[in-house]
């Protein structure tokens, strides 16, 4: 007998294709697979052929040839140079109207080339952001498809329901054209950067502020995911904690080696946010951070012979001191996803992609990586104001994080005494205040560029652009 027509086709089956393989197979669908090496399709029928219909193929041909129309199929290989191949491979088998699915890590400018490279040929391409890792790609992750709005009406409903699902809503939505989908992702993980950073530095401040153990601060973790801070990010970081190394009986973390590796999305969001101008600060310190914590002929030179000039850590009031580090990270938190908002608006608005910034925040509830409690916040301030030109101005988060700014405050004081490095926190706060200044010193700067550049100014008393003669009789004129 004939193997039944597959409805999608997932080719690449490492870790995340074989399980969002098994995730579409466990929802009903009749699944072709496909990878280049044959060992990875016959692992998977042989451990998991029983939780669905699966149609193995081993050549690409019969892969194709296995997929009703219009063929849906999901590219699932490393970025780059691996995905191109695959493409290339795949796109002379098609018909026109058929959809190719690319769920890596891809970044944008390389899924818009692809998209306008295969439209002329009557093909769709979806970029699609996949953001829960390898349980999240089997039990249901967030998913940022980009393409074509005809592309989804097909696509979509098969990548909402195998979506996870929050308060009966799928996290998954149409973000926008070509490369809108894979963008969204890739500031997704700028603001997954910032989180585990401030993560990472609130508990570095529990540690050397209390002299607490990582048992201890693991506790005091639980305890925040009680509350507004509640996410799979502090969730994991109270099981790291607790975790104890067989080898040595010590506190696992602390045999860790305190090098943080990073695979490129979080460098090609400050990038980006610096192409766009959008001042993320936060994800780019983190973004250094683990830069920072890499560069060891740097830090070997630097670690006994930097002098400090630091005082004692001393923390008078160990559960007011716990507090303020939690309002320090909630509000650390709120501006790290805001720049992230900022900067998914300004790229919607040059490239003409209109995404649905609360939409975004609605799919991120669940599933992915940076899922917490307070995007339900985020979600009903965009359902507020679809426009609202800074989050943090958000009557809700104007008073959550206004109220923890004296907190915040006293940390970022507190750790610079000591000697505590809070990149996070500190420039974080240094965005709060600045966005919220009167009056910023920028004035001098552009003073400083007419000075030099003739780059001209404008004044605060009346309209135009004008330029000083400074070499000259320093008159003014308009430029």
């Amino acid at each position: 007998m004939s193997a039944p027509a597959a409805q999608i086709g997932v080719t690449g089956l490492a870790v995340m294709g074989r399980n969002l393989a098994r995730n579409l197979a466990r929802h009903g669908y009749t699944v072709a697979v496909h990878n280049r090496s044959q060992a990875k399709t016959d692992s998977l029928i042989a451990d998991h052929g029983d939780e669905g219909t699966f149609v193995p193929s081993v050549t690409t041909e019969q892969f194709v040839a296995s997929l009703e129309r219009p063929r849906k199929v999901i590219i699932m290989v490393k970025a780059g140079g691996p995905t191109d191949a695959v493409i290339d491979e795949l796109v002379p088998l098609l018909d026109e109207g058929d959809i190719v699915i690319d769920a890596g890590n891809a970044h944008f400018p390389d899924t818009r080339r692809r998209e306008a490279a295969l439209r002329e040929k009557g093909l769709h391409f979806v970029g699609t952001g996949v953001s829960g890792g390898e349980e999240g790609a089997l039990n249901g992750p967030s998913i940022m498809p980009g393409g074509s709005r005809e592309s989804y009406a097909v696509l979509g409903p098969i990548l909402e329901d195998i979506s996870a699902k929050v308060d009966g809503t799928p996290c998954c939505t149409y973000v926008g054209p070509d490369g809108a989908g894979h963008f969204v992702k890739m500031v997704h993980n700028g603001i997954e950067y910032a989180d585990m950073q401030l993560i990472a530095e609130a508990y570095d401040l529990l540690k050397q502020g209390l002299g607490a153990s990582a048992a201890e601060i693991a506790d005091i973790f639980r305890t925040w995911n009680e509350g507004d801070l509640e996410s799979f990010l502090i969730e994991i970081t109270a099981e790291v904690l607790s975790q104890v190394d067989a080898e040595t009986g010590s506190a696992f973390v602390d045999v860790v080696l305190d090098q943080a590796e990073q695979k490129g999305t979080g460098r090609w969001t400050v990038q980006n946010g610096l192409d766009l101008g959008v001042p993320i600060t936060g994800i780019a310190e983190a973004t250094f951070a683990r830069a920072l914590s890499g560069s060891v002929p740097q830090r070997t030179a630097a670690r006994g012979t930097l002098p400090a000039h630091a005082g004692a850590f001393e923390v008078a009031d160990r559960d007011a001191f716990i507090e303020d580090v939690r309002l320090a990270l909630y509000a650390s938190k709120v501006v790290a996803y805001s720049q992230g908002f900022d900067q998914i608006a300004a790229a919607s608005a040059e490239n003409g992609w209109d995404i649905d910034r609360g939409a975004m925040a609605r799919i991120w509830r669940g599933g992915c990586i940076i899922r917490a409690r307070f995007l339900n916040r985020i979600t009903e301030a965009y359902e507020r104001d679809a426009d609202l030109p800074l989050l943090l101005a958000d009557e809700y988060f104007t008073g959550a994080v206004g109220n923890g700014v004296p907190a915040w405050r006293r940390v970022v004081a507190q750790a610079a005494l000591a000697g505590v490095p809070t990149p996070a926190f500190s420039s974080s706060l240094s965005y709060y205040d600045g966005v919220r200044a009167e009056r910023l010193p920028a004035a001098l700067i552009q003073a400083q560029r007419d000075f030099f550049g003739a780059h001209t100014y404008k004044r605060v008393d009346k309209d135009g652009t004008f330029h000083t003669e400074w070499s000259g009789d320093r008159a003014e004129h308009e430029a």
